[in-house]
């Protein structure tokens, strides 16, 4: 097993199985009342460098609820947002800390992070990976859907983060997805060779039609991440056809579910009316945040 969780690809698919059996035998004890303080005395260090809701609070709250304590560090209030280079920072708050869970731009950051700490970290969210948010995802359709592997799976939007991880999951667990994007907004291609190489099996398009088509499960993010916000008017025309609305679901499998890691904006990449419908486990999935990270925190400093 692992020491880090900063990638799907770096854990077999063992592993993250038992992740997944965990994290339902954690959140029923808490939706009992049950107490399952498995880091009791443990410490969870969380750097933000780029702005969170459910990020932090799903670990915050999941942390205590697990018997430790988090400490919420913003970058521009610790001295590595001064210059301090990060192998520094990464070997000392490993002396204080019991694992750290950090939300940055850079993969390349983290990793050297993990690299230089002796303590556990955990990717939060990067520019290229958001391993903890696709866990959520699969165990949500795990548990509206059943098995998983024999579901087929589309991204409509971005070649973001998102994209990249679920391209990772697909490699991962084996099932079937399409990935539809605008040329060039596509996903990252060092991700796409390894999951082909990896025997993946992935359809490439920019047409979000052929992506949905009898698509059970169908997923979305906003057109402009965090940090692009000056190329939003550029997205809005490149993006036009990419929205997830009650036509493209017409195409997908008529019990398809629809899911947003949200922030959502809707009538944007996803309409109201996606959102409200009885398609939409969205809030069921931002909800498994809590628990599958609490899995992962369990995992590696229990």
């Amino acid at each position: 097993m692992n020491k880090d969780f900063l990638c799907l690809s770096d854990w077999s698919l063992e592993d993250l199985e038992k992740i997944f059996a965990l994290t339902s035998d954690l959140k029923s004890k808490q939706k009992a009342g049950i107490q399952h303080h498995l880091l009791a005395g443990k410490t969870l260090g969380m750097l933000f460098e780029k702005s969170s809701t459910r990020t932090r609070v799903s670990f915050e709250a999941g942390m205590f609820q697990l018997g430790g304590h988090a400490l919420f560090l913003a970058s521009g209030n610790t001295q590595m947002g001064r210059g301090e280079p990060i192998k520094d920072t990464a070997r000392c708050m490993a002396r204080y800390v019991d694992g750290v869970m950090i939300r940055t731009y850079s993969q390349q950051g983290v990793e050297e992070f993990a690299q230089y700490s002796s303590v556990p970290i955990i990717n939060g969210l990067t520019d290229l990976y958001h391993p903890c948010q696709v866990m959520a995802d699969l165990f949500t359709v795990i548990e509206h859907r059943g098995d998983y592997r024999e579901l087929s799976y589309c991204w409509i939007g971005d070649g973001n983060n998102m994209a990249n991880s679920w391209i990772n999951a697909a490699a991962a667990f084996g099932f079937e997805l399409r990935v539809a994007t605008p040329a060039g907004y596509e996903p990252d291609a060092e991700v796409c060779q390894r999951a082909a190489d990896a025997g993946a099996r992935i359809l490439y398009t920019n047409d979000p039609s052929e992506a949905a088509r009898g698509a059970q499960v169908l997923n979305t993010d906003v057109w402009a991440s965090m940090g692009q916000e000056d190329e939003q008017q550029e997205r809005e025309k490149a993006f036009s056809g990419y929205q997830i609305n009650m036509d493209l679901l017409a195409l997908a499998d008529p019990d398809c579910v629809v899911m947003h890691c949200l922030p959502a904006h809707r009538d944007e990449e996803i309409t109201e009316e996606v959102m409200e419908s009885r398609h939409a486990i969205i809030y069921d999935e931002a909800e498994n945040r809590l628990h599958v990270q609490k899995a992962i925190l369990a995992t590696l400093m229990g």
